[in-house]
């Protein structure tokens, strides 16, 4: 069974910094493309960052560019997400979840159970 586990979240003071980590199991973590996704109540889903398992293969959200940094450890099965610059607008619940295939952009099929970052002015 796919298991997908984060971790990291907590409070954070503007312009602060953060390292969500994902712990991936029950699947062949290294074939599949791997990514962030947050979402806060009263708000639309947004992708944050998705890294294919080429991993060569990086999006990141304009929103995030430059602040944020996707990794994953293929031999660990982990995920990570590093947030620099973080402001009050990033507060949300973060989603680890891995893409139906290798490459970023297709669909997120199996997710995590989120992690909350809270951000104070």
């Amino acid at each position: 069974e796919v298991h997908l586990v984060e971790s990291g979240g907590g409070l954070v003071q503007s312009g602060g910094s953060l390292r969500l980590s994902c712990a991936a199991s029950g699947f062949r973590f290294r074939d599949y493309a791997i990514g962030w996704v947050r979402q806060a109540p009263g708000k639309e889903r947004e992708d944050v960052s998705c890294l294919g398992n080429d991993i060569h293969s990086t999006w990141y959200a304009d929103s995030v560019m430059d602040r944020f940094t996707i990794s994953r450890d293929n031999v660990k099965n982990m995920v990570y997400l590093q947030m620099t610059g973080l402001r009050p607008e990033d507060a949300d619940v973060y989603y680890c979840a891995s893409q139906a295939g290798p490459y970023c952009g297709i669909v997120y099929d199996y997710w995590g159970k989120g992690a909350q970052i809270t951000v104070s002015s």
